[in-house]
């Protein structure tokens, strides 16, 4: 039997602040909250989840694994998500039907177009 996706682990400045920005972004929960880490899941039971755990490192460059998240309303939810505070960013994207966004701590993530 090939292995399961469980969760991903995210490096953070601030994990419990992060992981609750990223659980309302998501509609997630939060399933475990210690401090040395924080883990949301769509549901209790239900998996792949996000893992934050500490790091005192600042991030430099751009991220080597970002989320693209597809809304029904890429500009509604574009809208949603930087009222919560992300920030448009620009990594060198051009004119692409996407837009990249960055979370508090500035981690990518892409706002996909709806499918049809």
């Amino acid at each position: 039997m090939p292995s399961r996706w469980e969760q991903v682990v995210v490096d953070a400045e601030d994990p419990a602040r992060l992981a609750r920005w990223w659980a309302e972004a998501l509609g997630y929960v939060i399933v475990n909250e210690a401090p040395d880490e924080v883990e949301i899941r769509p549901t209790p039971d239900q998996m792949p989840g996000l893992l934050f755990t500490p790091v005192a490192d600042a991030r430099r460059g751009k991220n080597r694994l970002h989320i693209d998240l597809r809304p029904d309303d890429q500009e509604a939810e574009v809208e949603r998500l930087v009222g919560m505070g992300a920030r448009s960013v620009d990594i060198g994207q051009g004119d692409v039907p996407w837009v990249v966004l960055a979370d508090p701590e500035g981690n990518e993530f892409c706002v996909l177009s709806s499918k049809p």
